[in-house]
């Protein structure tokens, strides 16, 4: 299934996603600047190993996240909530996710950098323009 255009359009006008883990029953979040990679359909951000998300990539690459546009008028609440697998880019890959997040925050190319993938399975857009808790669903 495709993802549907608005969430595709939602998520390349923001650059700052959450995302949350879970290991031994302790949740945790964090939140990272991304770049959108529709064609794979994933987010592809940097972290560090050592960092608790990192390390908890590793242990659980299940997670869920959100995407969200802080607004204090109800009409225009849009948010994006999703669950995916995260993971480090293969041989195959690296390449194309390198330069899809440099060309996004190209000061990333001073950085020793640790790309992180997350492969989005699920995602749910709410968009307080369209009705009010009007959602469009996508299931990977």
């Amino acid at each position: 299934m495709k993802m549907d255009r608005r969430i595709v359009k939602f998520i390349k006008k923001h650059h700052v996603l959450t995302v949350a883990t879970c290991v031994n029953n302790k949740p945790w979040t964090a939140n990272c600047f991304y770049a959108y990679m529709e064609e794979e359909n994933c987010f592809v951000f940097i972290t560090d190993d050592d960092t608790r998300h990192g390390k908890e990539f590793d242990a659980n690459p299940g997670v869920a996240g959100s995407v969200v546009l802080e607004t204090k008028i109800i009409g225009k609440i849009r948010g994006l909530q999703f669950e995916g697998e995260v993971s480090k880019p293969d041989e195959e890959l690296y390449g194309k996710v390198r330069k899809a997040y440099l060309k996004r925050f190209p000061v990333a190319m001073l950085m020793e950098t640790n790309l992180w993938v997350l492969k989005i399975t699920h995602a749910k857009l709410t968009d307080n323009r369209l009705g009010f808790g009007k959602k469009v669903k996508y299931r990977g």
